[in-house]
């Protein structure tokens, strides 16, 4: 059954993504009490088989162990989900599909939440499956920007190695590292930069890097947006949000 107003966040992917995404979620909330603030439900399981090297080719199907969190969290009484991954929204369909509770897509928020005119030009730091996919590549075309993707091998001698780099908690070697691809982007004129992986932001804070300040972080516009839409919802208008 749902619960009134909880959110589910299918998470492990990585492990420090989903906190950091928790920690924006609160920081972010205006809130004055413990009971102000957004009630959420975690899946935070990072025995997730590895989304990009599933989709280079080798390693197991990661989809079952998602739609098992989706479960989890449908059965925890979720009114909505959103996922702190980037890369898993490559599966969206299939888990929008297998939800009952629907499931926040992560680029059509953080696009919505740009602001550029036409014609801008943005970088996207992201996994080569997030980039092959097009996840942000189409919405950005279709709000009219021209979209800058690292070359090949920026991705694989900097990108790669500073997400993994992340992952085991080296940070500032990561930070170091992505910030070699936002370097890259920028030299080429990327006006704006969007963080498409959920471990730059953390590595980039790490070194305490100046691209942050010409970046969007999709951790951030989801929690943002998802802090707006309660903070709408719980005032009645929405049965699964009532008034206190």
């Amino acid at each position: 059954m749902k619960q009134p107003g909880l959110v589910g966040v299918l998470g492990g992917m990585g492990p420090l993504a989903t906190v950091d995404f928790l920690h924006k979620l609160v920081a972010l909330t205006p809130a004055a009490r413990d009971q102000d603030h957004v009630p959420t439900v975690v899946w935070n399981v990072p025995q997730v088989p590895d989304r990009q090297h599933y989709l280079a080719g080798h390693g197991a199907d990661p989809l079952p162990a998602l739609l098992a969190g989706v479960a989890a969290l449908n059965q925890a009484g979720a009114c909505r989900i959103v996922i702190p991954c980037n890369t898993a929204h490559y599966w969206y369909a299939a888990l929008a599909a297998a939800s009952a509770a629907p499931i926040l897509h992560i680029a059509d928020i953080t696009v919505d939440a740009l602001a550029l005119a036409p014609g801008a030009r943005v970088g996207l730091i992201a996994t080569e499956a997030t980039l092959a996919a097009g996840i942000y590549q189409q919405r950005l075309a279709a709000r009219g920007l021209d979209c800058l993707v690292p070359a090949p091998e920026i991705t694989r001698t900097a990108f790669t190695p500073g997400c993994y780099a992340v992952k085991r908690h080296a940070l500032a070697e990561g930070g170091a590292l992505l910030a070699q691809v936002a370097d890259h982007l920028q030299a080429r004129g990327a006006e704006r930069l969007i963080l498409a992986c959920t471990e730059v932001p953390p590595a980039l804070s790490a070194i305490a890097s100046p691209h942050l300040a010409h970046s969007i972080d999709p951790a951030d516009a989801l929690a943002r947006a998802l802090i707006a839409t309660w903070q709408k919802e719980k005032s009645g208008s929405d049965p699964d949000f009532p008034a206190r």
